[in-house]
């Protein structure tokens, strides 16, 4: 006969039979190992279906190794990974002055076409120069850059190439400075792609700061930034 076990599911039934073929034999096994004992009581719970052998050896159920399950919870998902995408762009922008100059428009126009698939990823921009920089500020009153330049003029003055301060003064009163002030400000970004374009705030503008006194189109310093995308669909 059989009688159910209260420490399993209803789906799995003791075999009071097999029960009394191993509990002499368990009886007389002196246990060194708690977890030894405990893995031989489960095996005793295991289903009649699995047909136990009375004459296969205690050792060999105990080695057994569980069977993995993770292959068929991976198989259970139809949905394949995510693959990340890549693209890479260069712009050559001449500020018409030294000062801080809106840039987003010419950036957006360059990388529209890529970052349209994009619903979640991340925008690098790199400036390959060491005396102008980028950071992001207001994008709406021209007096914030404006502003931005006089504060920066009075961290780091020209005068200072002119007293002594500075060594570095062969290439003009605004060289030194220029580099103070790139690495100040700094010459990358990273800004978040949310659904397709740049998760800039709503005033929130890309600046490129040119901090030589030589500019103007087509005659000053051509500033080249590179912008990197990562994202996915």
């Amino acid at each position: 006969g059989s009688r159910q076990c209260r420490l399993c599911s209803p789906t799995l039934v003791l075999s009071y039979q097999r029960y009394q073929q191993q509990k002499e034999t368990l009886s007389m096994v002196h246990f060194r190992s708690p977890s030894k004992a405990h893995r031989l009581f489960l095996l005793l719970l295991l289903p009649a279906s699995l047909a136990f052998s009375p004459a296969a050896p205690i050792h060999s159920f105990v080695s057994a190794q569980p069977t993995s399950t993770s292959t068929s919870l991976c198989s259970a998902s139809n949905t394949a990974p995510a693959i990340p995408m890549w693209a890479q762009h260069e712009i050559s922008i001449t500020a018409p002055s030294r000062g801080c100059h809106l840039i987003t428009s010419e950036v957006n126009k360059a990388i529209h076409k890529d970052i349209a698939s994009m619903k979640i990823g991340m925008a690098n921009l790199f400036i390959q120069h060491t005396s102008a920089s980028l950071t992001i500020n207001e994008n709406a009153d021209p007096d914030v850059r404006r502003d931005m330049e006089v504060a920066l003029n009075k961290i780091c003055p020209g005068q200072w190439t002119k007293d002594g301060t500075f060594h570095h003064t062969m290439e003009g009163e605004d060289d030194m400075p220029g580099h103070v002030k790139s690495s100040l400000m700094g010459v990358s970004l990273n800004i978040p792609i949310k659904n397709g374009r740049l998760a800039l705030g709503t005033w929130q503008g890309i600046y490129l700061n040119e901090h030589r006194d030589q500019g103007g189109w087509g005659g000053g310093h051509t500033r080249r930034i590179i912008i990197t995308l990562q994202g996915q669909s």
